[in-house]
């Protein structure tokens, strides 16, 4: 009975973050959460008490992972600078995967503070892995250039999601190139 139960939590999981990915918050809704799902919309309540609630679990299961694979290309570098790169390349070669759409979408979103504070602690989580390579390039206030780091990260995240002029590839090298630039001045 658990493992079913598990097995369809993590359907409703799935479901919410295809309807993320596909439509913003607006588009997460009971009703299709239920048609996704094959459930009846009671049942749907019976895993989670509202809209906030299976945010906030696809916060705890989806930013820890990205957060993962993002220190995971870091530590394969070997300088500080390639380090650096690969925090940039990492997240923005995300963008196009559905839990990352998922996170950008519940980022945007209105939140309660329960869940607006699992997300700010994850990506000061994904701040914390580059402050050391910041660090090491002999930044003088290498926490604050991470910060200033992610939010051109978070610009370029954006400007990708617009689906712009410019080709993918050509935002990702321009914030790397910008990135790097601006932490070594």
């Amino acid at each position: 009975m658990a493992e079913h139960r598990s097995m369809q939590r993590g359907a409703l999981l799935d479901a919410a973050r295809s309807l993320l990915s596909e439509g913003g918050t607006e588009a997460l809704t009971f009703p299709a959460l239920a048609e996704r799902t094959g459930l009846a919309r009671s049942s749907v309540y019976e895993y989670f008490r509202s809209r906030g609630a299976v945010v906030e679990e696809l916060c705890e299961v989806d930013i820890p992972v990205w957060a993962a694979e993002v220190q995971a290309a870091m530590e394969r570098e070997a300088t500080p600078e390639a380090k650096v790169e690969a925090y940039v390349r990492t997240q923005l070669a995300l963008v196009g995967d559905r839990r990352h759409r998922a996170v950008v979408a519940i980022s945007a979103s209105e939140l309660d503070a329960s869940a607006r504070e699992k997300i700010r602690a994850a990506h000061g989580g994904l701040v914390t892995v580059v402050v050391d390579a910041l660090d090491g390039m002999g930044h003088e206030r290498p926490r604050l250039a991470a910060m200033l780091l992610q939010g051109v990260v978070d610009a370029a995240v954006r400007r990708i999601e617009l689906g712009v002029a410019e080709d993918p590839q050509a935002i990702i090298d321009a914030t790397v190139a910008m990135a790097l630039g601006g932490v070594r001045g």
